[in-house]
């Protein structure tokens, strides 16, 4: 299977629509003022090459990168030049497209040359989007989507059970995909650094620390094992999120409760468009400076607008008094289908 990555994605679409852009540090975040609270939501490569990354404060991406572009998020034109990228997948000859978020999608095909039929696509996509994008290929889904970064930009690269070890044996756990600083630090604890110690360890020496289901798949992951069936069932979102980060501290409760009712209203917006009741609903707070906290609560199934904002509002009443609040979050967890592949839906602010 291949796994094809868009490259510099968010980058490169504002470079179609400005093509004097070209070549210079972009930085795309909130409303494109690095004075507002808001966070880097991509860089460009010449961005990146001074350190910026997703995540980032816009106000220190702009010290980083004083001569930077600085432009905001355009999340309407993204979603139209991803869905021209995911139509272009689909119409390769004998595929199934899972598609995985804007920028990224799994291909599974039957070819003896699928390294041909990479750069078949990689030409296809550029034909019909002007934009470029990174091929991984491999023998599990896990192995396939590794192998993206090492083809990047606009390469192709081969991940195997033959070669894994080989090429990834060295690096830090922080490489593989669903790794993050968290999960290496906690690997790091008991001895397990790279990934060559991680593919050699013991299961059940993992179940201590991250339990019965996520101990053994740490070790699979280790070794780059896992499915090779690329779904094409559509994603099912289990939830709907909103979260505003205010420009301002809220000190008043009538503020925080205002704030708190208009993010509820937003929530069930997106929520009423799936149908489907409300299971859960969990608010994150962000105190000042960068203190962040959640509160959640399993309740009844409901589509009741009234009932769920009295849930809502009674998480609100948590809030501790006086402590001034940079961020509220809102997350809605709906019930799911029963034949659905469940999945997140990409948050509106960086849940």
């Amino acid at each position: 299977m291949l796994h094809v990555d868009l490259d510099q994605f968010i980058a490169a679409v504002e470079v179609l629509r400005r093509p004097e852009l070209a070549g210079r540090p972009i930085i795309v975040g909130g409303r494109g003022d690095p004075t507002e609270r808001a966070v880097v939501s991509t860089a460009s490569y010449e961005a990146r090459a001074f350190g910026v990354g997703s995540g980032m404060p816009l106000r220190i991406a702009a010290r980083k990168v004083p001569d930077a572009v600085i432009l905001p998020v355009d999340a309407e034109a993204y979603l139209a030049a991803s869905e021209a990228v995911m139509a272009t997948l689909r119409a390769q000859p004998d595929v199934t497209v899972q598609v995985l978020g804007w920028d990224e999608a799994f291909l599974g095909t039957e070819t003896e040359d699928p390294e041909a039929y990479a750069r078949q696509v990689q030409a296809a996509v550029l034909e019909r989007t002007r934009l470029h994008c990174s091929v991984g290929i491999g023998d599990t889904l896990v192995r396939a989507k590794v192998a993206t970064g090492f083809g990047k930009p606009a390469g192709v690269f081969r991940l195997t059970a033959e070669n894994w070890l080989d090429v990834m044996g060295s690096r830090p756990t922080r490489e593989l995909w669903g790794v993050g600083s968290k999960v290496s630090s906690r690997l790091a604890k008991l001895g397990i650094t790279t990934v060559a110690e991680l593919a050699a360890s013991d299961p059940e020496n993992l179940v201590t620390e991250f339990g019965p289901k996520m101990g053994p798949w740490y070790a699979q992951l280790g070794r780059g094992d896992g499915t090779n069936i690329v779904d094409d069932t559509p994603w099912v979102a289990r939830g709907h999120s909103r979260e505003t980060t205010f420009q301002r501290d809220l000190t008043d409760p009538a503020q925080v409760a205002g704030a708190v009712r208009e993010l509820t209203a937003r929530v069930l917006k997106d929520v009423r468009i799936e149908g489907r009741p409300v299971i859960g609903v969990t608010l994150k707070i962000r105190y000042a400076p960068f203190d962040t906290t959640t509160r959640a609560r399993r309740i009844p199934a409901t589509s009741d607008a009234n009932e769920l904002l009295a849930r809502v509002l009674d998480l609100a009443d948590e809030i501790e008094p006086g402590r001034p609040i940079r961020l509220l979050g809102l997350r809605a967890e709906m019930a799911m289908p029963d034949d659905a592949r469940q999945g997140h839906t990409p948050t509106r602010g960086g849940w």
